[in-house]
């Protein structure tokens, strides 16, 4: 009798040290949602299907996806996608997609989204900052911003905050299991900038660091009344923006070193990006 008890009790024990060690294998559920600044353009390897997103598969989210172990990923990240995107089909040059939120499901347990810089217009607003000829030949960009005496780059920004709320909780209805971390925006120019290197004027490039920083804010904001955790991708990389030395920026400028798009991470940003999503998402 004796004996039986110890054997009930072993396989008792056998049994819950089992469980856990399945349910583990069995990974994470991840889900990347994001525009051009998550997806990777032209840094390699581009993949299929959706050529017309420019997604890497060397993006964050991929790396990340590995380094945890994901059992499941879905990126869809898209090049030009905005916030109306995440509900509607995005046409691309090569191709009409679904709704980037498709993509969730209830069994979903991990959700990064970068989305945002589309709807305020962020890669116009720093085309429009290239300056070939300094003052007072060539113009400061940040003067087309004030109207009215208000910042409209700031009033868009302040516009979006009730649409990231929404799609916070539009994501957890669709994915009720699922852990939610917005990603903020990487640093795009240093104090006073390095003109003419990087072709926009001092006052200008302390402009964008700003406006970008005022960007961030409200998207860390907005997460925090949402109930979402918030990645900070600004602070870390400070010193490796546009005006680094290639080899040392995680941005390129106007003309890339590095296979990316002009003002996009190369691909040592985006494993930079990696390790401080990874650190994010596993609670280190």
């Amino acid at each position: 009798m004796v004996r039986r008890i110890f054997t009930m009790l072993a396989a008792a024990a056998l049994v819950f040290a089992i469980v856990p060690r399945a349910e583990a294998a069995q990974g994470e559920v991840y889900v990347a949602l994001g525009d051009s600044a998550a997806s990777g353009p032209l840094v390699p390897n581009q993949v299929l299907p959706d050529l017309g997103c420019w997604r890497s598969d060397h993006n964050y989210a991929h790396l990340t996806a590995r380094a945890i172990g994901a059992a499941t990923f879905r990126d869809v990240t898209c090049s030009g996608a905005d916030t109306t995107d995440m509900y509607q089909p995005q046409r691309t040059d090569l191709g009409t997609l679904p709704p980037q939120l498709d993509a969730l499901s209830q069994d979903t347990t991990l959700v990064t989204v970068q989305i945002g810089a589309n709807d305020v217009g962020l890669t116009g607003f720093i085309e429009d900052c290239l300056n070939l000829l300094p003052p007072p030949v060539g113009d400061a960009c940040n003067d087309d911003y004030i109207v009215n005496g208000q910042d409209s780059w700031r009033v868009e920004t302040d516009a979006l905050r009730p649409r990231l709320t929404t799609l916070a909780a539009d994501i957890r209805a669709r994915a009720p299991q699922a852990r939610i971390f917005v990603v903020g925006y990487a640093t795009y120019a240093p104090p006073n900038g390095c003109y003419p290197r990087v072709p926009i004027i001092r006052s200008d490039a302390n402009y964008i660091r700003a406006t970008l920083r005022y960007f961030n804010q409200m998207l860390a904001e907005q997460a925090a009344a949402a109930g979402v955790g918030f990645i900070d991708l600004q602070t870390p990389s400070a010193g490796h923006d546009p005006c680094a030395a290639p080899g040392v920026r995680w941005i390129e400028p106007y003309i890339p070193a590095a296979p990316a798009a002009p003002f996009h991470p190369n691909a040592l940003g985006m494993r930079n990006f990696a390790t401080v999503v990874t650190a994010a998402v596993s609670g280190v």
